[in-house]
């Protein structure tokens, strides 16, 4: 065992040895620094076996160009976490880590699949080690990341690169139940990785929170962070943090908005975008088909692809979470023979940290929503399909991009609907191109399974709102989407679709959008109904337009099945139809007819209604209009007197009211008045005062008047003011001279 003094020693040079290396590698960045702008890649590699580090005539060896991690100038304890694991550069590594390493800010545009996590982990590790950094300079680098998954990702590899570093990183990411746990600790750490809703969180909650001194800030997916979706919460973040640190931002499509990079204080920063002369902007080992599907049969050709590739991995990319469940659950029940699993940004952190590690680990379908179209690497991916369109160019190429990452191998299908075959001529017009290729489906190898999807919604209920709330969520995806001409809603076929889930009957989705001018209101149904003894039941429609409306008014788009609320029979009479689509337009008609009222006598003849008020004796069952006038003067002014006995009640019952309230204030100030005397005795008690009863003002010249005026005006106690005292003084002198 070593003693104290030998660990001391050992620590003591440790830290020599560390110091050492520091300055060599300042020294070694500052001498061979790349211009400003260059490329990295357009200079040419030194020899695999040229010296590493110091030459023998005191220059240091290049280090742009090269290929290999270790010969770049980073310390021994980084290059022990690459490890056997990494050892030959990327190209995105390649490009932008001379850059990074000395200190600029960097634009990293790449491919996914390139190793773009590595190009920014390792500069934030070295320039943390290079300053010395230790827990108590508290937060020195921020790693933001769009995603939960992304940024655990994120996390192992800090972990893995920093292994034999002294440096704690933390990850900070939301549904996780440990806030208190990381507010306690969140000061001490040195590298954030996090999500920019929790920084945010700790940034206004937790006590003595403090960014002052970053070196390094990142932003992973860099173009999703900078979008409307985090536009709020990254200018709240971005003010707290100093304007003087090293940038590094990081995406495979990255934005060169002048706005964007305006919010983030970069000081000429480096634009290295690796692919940018390539002649593809998706993997080029990535072979990609789209299949034109009508909606209604895209549930049936998933199945037929996950029956026919069974021993693959593949993900499934939906559009909302409830779709993700709905699909997950029916399928699963069906059984296609490989096993299901989902992501979505519903379920718990724990949950989708659990499935994504699962996923990683086997082989497995899994249906997921854009969540997992970003940074996510799933090893081994044979598959991607993409049930429902992209919304744009971007989306599509992040969604392939889960497959044929770095030297691997690929494939990604695309369902389109007939109405979006606008998307594949945009795919095949980008620049760079993106090279997919239009196949028909076979229709005799697609197994149909809307049968068994309307058998499990009869057999699980729970199953059927699942249907529902899926039909209705996607059908809303689609009317917020901002490309109209490849996302036409009314071309859809919305009857066949909410069939094709096994749904009995369509839902009613109604969407309300605003539009300028005028507008042409609905019409509206008027139904009217009218009962008689003799007469059978009769529904008249009528319909009239609405005017003098304002313009600004909502107009309602129902998608439902176009039924008829009125059936004509044969014969010409209206009778109600078995489903009414507007119920909330249907009226009573205020003017029908009033109906006849029948009323008996004892002997069961039929009387008038009014007949009780005719003359009994003569047995007229004509009404008597004196007697009717009579009676309701009689009732007038029975009414009158009940409304004079009411009006002398209430006030009656206000007084006792105002009573009550009188003499629970007069209680109140008399107890509040007895505290006060009670604490002026108390405050007298104290005092030392000698106390007098009596004080009298004597005059020799009248003794017996004084003291009789004395005696009446009673005792004057000691606690009498000097000014009470000398008004009663000057009393009682006026009163001796009158």
């Amino acid at each position: 065992m070593r003693g104290p003094n030998q660990r001391k020693k050992t620590r003591k040079q440790t830290l020599v040895s560390d110091t050492h290396e520091i300055e060599l590698l300042n020294s070694w960045i500052e001498s061979q620094k790349p211009s400003s702008g260059s490329n990295p890649l357009s200079i040419p590699p030194p020899p695999d076996r040229s010296p590493v580090g110091r030459i023998s005539d005191g220059n240091y060896s290049a280090y742009a160009g090269c290929r290999l991690f270790s010969q770049l100038p980073i310390s021994k304890k980084t290059k022990d976490g690459l490890g056997k694991k990494y050892k030959v550069m990327s190209e995105i590594q390649r490009a932008s880590l001379p850059h990074s390493l000395c200190g600029r800010d960097v634009l990293g545009a790449a491919k996914t699949g390139s190793g773009k996590t590595l190009a920014f982990v390792i500069p934030v590790i070295e320039k943390l080690y290079r300053e010395r950094w230790g827990p108590e300079d508290g937060v020195g680098s921020v790693i933001i990341s769009p995603t939960k998954e992304l940024a655990g990702q994120i996390f192992e590899e800090v972990n893995i690169v920093g292994k034999y570093h002294s440096l704690s990183a933390g990850l900070l990411i939301g549904g996780r139940k440990d806030v208190d746990a990381e507010k306690e600790c969140v000061n001490s750490l040195n590298i954030l990785v996090c999500t920019p809703g929790r920084l945010l969180q700790h940034m206004d909650e937790t006590l003595n929170f403090d960014c002052s001194q970053l070196q390094v800030l990142v932003l992973d997916e860099a173009d999703r962070i900078l979008d409307q979706g985090f536009r709020v919460a990254l200018d709240a973040i971005i003010s707290q943090l100093p304007k003087r640190r090293q940038t590094l931002l990081f995406s495979a499509t990255q934005s060169k908005s002048v706005k964007d990079l305006a919010r983030l204080s970069l000081k000429d920063p480096e634009y290295i975008n690796v692919h940018a002369e390539s002649t593809t902007a998706t993997p080029e080992r990535l072979r990609q088909i789209a299949m034109e599907v009508p909606l209604d049969q895209k549930l049936s050709m998933l199945w037929s692809f996950i029956r026919t590739h069974l021993h693959s991995k593949i993900i499934v990319f939906l559009s909302t979470c409830k779709q993700v469940k709905f699909v997950y659950e029916a399928f699963k029940k069906l059984r296609p023979g490989i096993p299901l699993m989902c992501l979505h940004g519903k379920m718990k952190q724990e949950v989708r940290m659990a499935v994504y590690m699962q996923f990683c680990e086997k082989t497995s379908v899994l249906f997921s929503t854009d969540v997992a179209s970003r940074g996510l690497d799933f090893p081994a991916v044979d598959w991607v399909v993409q049930v429902d369109c992209p919304d744009d160019i971007a989306a599509y190429i992040h969604r392939v991009g889960r497959t044929a990452r770095f030297s691997s191998e690929g494939k990604s299908v695309l369902f389109l609907e007939p109405s979006e075959i606008k998307m594949l001529t945009k795919l095949q017009g980008a620049e760079p191109k993106i090279p997919i290729h239009l196949r028909k489906a076979d229709a005799k190898k697609t197994e149909k399974i809307s049968g068994l999807l309307s058998s499990l919604l009869v057999k699980y209920p729970n199953l059927q709102q699942l249907a529902k709330r899926a039909f209705i969520t996607y059908l809303k995806s689609l009317h917020k989407k901002s490309d109209k001409e490849v996302f036409d809603l009314p071309k859809l076929p919305i009857e066949e679709y909410g069939a094709s889930l096994g749904l009995p009957m369509t839902p009613r989705i109604r969407f309300i959008s605003k539009k300028k001018g005028k507008e042409e209101e609905p019409m509206e149904t008027t139904m009217h109904i009218e009962n008689g003894l003799d007469d059978s039941s009769e529904i008249l429609q009528r319909t009239k337009q609405k005017k003098d409306k304002p313009k600004q008014e909502a107009e309602e788009d129902v998608f439902v099945p176009k039924e008829t609320s009125l059936e004509v029979e044969g014969n010409g009479a209206s009778v109600l139809g078995t489903r009414i689509l507007k119920k909330k337009k249907l009226k009573i008609n205020v003017h029908r007819p009033v109906g006849s009222r029948v009323k008996y006598d004892d002997e069961g003849n039929v009387i008038p209604p009014l007949a009780a008020l005719g003359d009994t004796e003569s047995r007229d069952d004509v009404l008597q209009p004196e007697k009717v006038k009579e009676r309701y003067k009689k009732l007038r002014q029975e009414m009158d007197l009940r409304d004079k006995e009411d009006k002398v009640l209430l006030r009656q019952r206000l007084r006792e009211k105002r009573t009550k309230e009188k003499m629970k204030l007069k209680r109140w100030r008399e107890e509040e008045q007895d505290e006060e005397d009670a604490s002026d005795q108390d405050e007298e008690a104290k005092s030392n005062v000698t106390k007098r009863s009596k004080i009298y003002f004597n005059n020799d010249s009248d003794d017996d008047k004084q003291d009789q005026e004395a005696k009446d005006m009673g005792p004057i106690p000691d606690s009498v003011s000097v000014t009470e005292q000398e008004a009663l003084a000057l009393k009682l002198l006026s009163s001796m001279h009158s």
